[in-house]
């Protein structure tokens, strides 16, 4: 699909007339000057979580590791303890490889392009693309929720299965090159606005999915451990399935060593002696 010069600009107007007067706020916006370390920060707390929660912890991170290299120092039990309720306790992990990474490489300062960010731990396709325009204002070409449901809102109302090598044409050919930060900034915006007016138009792309519900999962039972361990300290198992119990009721004897057996392979937490630990 091509668009011509005045589908582009109508689309433009469209998107950002609306963002001029509906856009949000959030701490790691500013258009002006905006952290890249925020920013970097933030994004890794964006993922899969609602945005009204990510504010008040990214506020207290920001706080206490502002820079790289605080955060890249500070005990990985410390960092786990800061991060629990966020979910997806793994992130909090790769951040603080990340951390380390910027530190040694990068003399503490956050790169400015895609190709440099994407061999950071943690970091894919979307996430050095959306670090490099929102830091750097790079017009990097990504995509994410809101963004896909916006195109596929207005170029794909009568299709199903839409592809996001079919979206990736349209968001290069009308990208704001002059403010690529704004832009997509008023992208993500006008589609969080549209799954609330409309039957979220993102359900028709291929790579929809909708998120298991956590309670009951066995994420939830990960989490739990993390909580406990980082929290309480070390634990011998008993001591740690019957902190768990307190929250959790009903967890099957496999799961809960699976889980113990999982998070010691990914080196977050460790046994010695039959006692489990936070690693780092």
């Amino acid at each position: 699909m091509r668009l011509s010069k005045r589908q582009k600009s109508e689309f433009r107007k469209t998107i950002l007339d609306y963002y001029a007067v509906w856009g949000r706020s959030f701490p790691w916006r500013n258009a002006s000057a905006p952290d890249p370390w925020g920013v970097l920060v933030s994004e890794y707390m964006l993922q899969q979580t609602q945005t009204r929660r990510v504010i008040p912890y990214w506020e207290r991170w920001m706080r206490l590791w502002p820079a790289p290299r605080d955060l890249a120092g500070a005990p990985l039990e410390t960092v786990l303890k800061e991060w629990s309720g966020l979910g997806y306790n793994r992130r909090a992990q790769k951040l603080r490889e990340c951390a380390g990474a910027i530190t040694e490489r990068y003399g503490g300062k956050v790169p400015r392009t895609p190709e440099e960010l994407i061999t950071l731990p943690g970091i894919g396709p979307y996430t050095s693309g959306a670090v490099a325009c929102f830091a750097w204002n790079y017009p990097a070409v990504f995509i994410e929720t809101n963004i896909r449901s916006v195109y596929i809102h207005f170029f794909f109302q009568k299709k199903t299965g839409v592809e996001d090598k079919e979206l990736f044409p349209l968001v290069q050919e009308t990208i704001d090159r002059s403010n690529p930060r704004v832009w997509y900034w008023a992208l993500m915006d006008y589609g969080a606005e549209l799954k609330k007016i409309t039957p979220n138009p993102g359900r028709k792309s291929l790579h929809y999915a909708r998120q298991s519900p956590f309670e009951g999962s066995f994420r939830q039972i990960r989490g739990a451990v993390i909580r406990v361990l980082s929290r309480e300290g070390p634990r011998n198992a008993a001591a740690l399935r019957g902190e768990i119990q307190k929250t959790l009721k009903d967890v099957k004897d496999k799961d809960y060593d699976r889980a113990l057996e999982i998070l010691e392979k990914e080196m977050m937490v460790a046994e010695e002696q039959g006692v489990y630990r936070i690693r780092g």
